[in-house]
């Protein structure tokens, strides 16, 4: 059996999927360990995607080329705008973030990549492209929500933030992801494999970040973590 367009582009960005996916973040949000000053820098940062993220989510809707996929695509777009963005709101105030600190806290170099990554990939009007990137944003999260042992953290924090990676809609969008992308991939395969592969470095660099520009005390990045060893540190 020959190997699918997106499980070549899987195993291609290899070893950084594996590192992002096992990374020091991942492990320590696995066991409700991840302390709260990195998990708030982390949701801080992750909430800027979201006005970005539909704006890439609508020019897919926009370039998809059939019914279904636009429909899916759509529904999709909604749940993030409500589930996921009430998620941020909740965990904002359980950890004492504040709307004036987050206001004020300067993007991630990372967060500044994947939005100019995402405003790239909507600006190129290629579903290809486009399919590559909202791929690898998906894939890698079920990837490592998938891999959280049960029971999961008492904090509803760390234990939502996994179910909204692990449950059968997210499943089904990633395979929805996959097979639109297998199928229109090929025709723009170096295209899709450059944005695919820009998005797993990102995603690692992400992660390294979190614990590199933790939240201060102040709504200010506190002094730099010691990076993850198994990552090889901050980027």
């Amino acid at each position: 059996m020959s190997t699918s367009f997106t499980r070549a582009l899987r195993e291609g960005s290899e070893p950084t999927w594996s590192r992002a996916v096992g990374h020091r973040f991942v492990r320590e949000l696995h066991t409700g360990e991840i302390p709260d000053h990195v998990m708030a820098g982390y949701l801080v940062q992750d909430h800027r995607f979201l006005d970005r993220f539909l704006a890439l989510l609508g020019a897919a809707v926009a370039t998809a080329d059939t019914l279904d996929a636009r429909l899916r695509l759509a529904r999709f777009a909604g749940e993030v705008a409500g589930d996921e963005n009430t998620f941020f709101l909740r965990a904002f105030e359980s950890l004492g973030v504040t709307e004036q600190q987050r206001a004020r806290i300067p993007d991630t170099p990372a967060t500044a990549g994947f939005l100019a990554l995402f405003d790239e990939a909507a600006a190129s009007r290629d579903y290809a492209e486009i399919l590559a990137v909202l791929l690898v944003t998906e894939w890698l999260y079920l990837d490592w929500a998938q891999a959280a042992p049960r029971p999961r953290p008492e904090s509803f924090v760390h234990a939502e933030w996994i179910a909204l990676h692990d449950n059968p809609a997210f499943v089904e969008l990633v395979s929805l992801l996959r097979g639109e992308l297998d199928r229109v991939g090929p025709g723009r395969a170096d295209a899709a494999r450059a944005r695919f592969e820009r998005a797993v470095q990102l995603e690692l660099d992400f992660f390294d970040q979190a614990y590199a520009r933790p939240l201060g005390a102040v709504g200010a990045p506190a002094a730099s973590a010691a990076p993850d060893a198994s990552t090889g540190g901050a980027r």
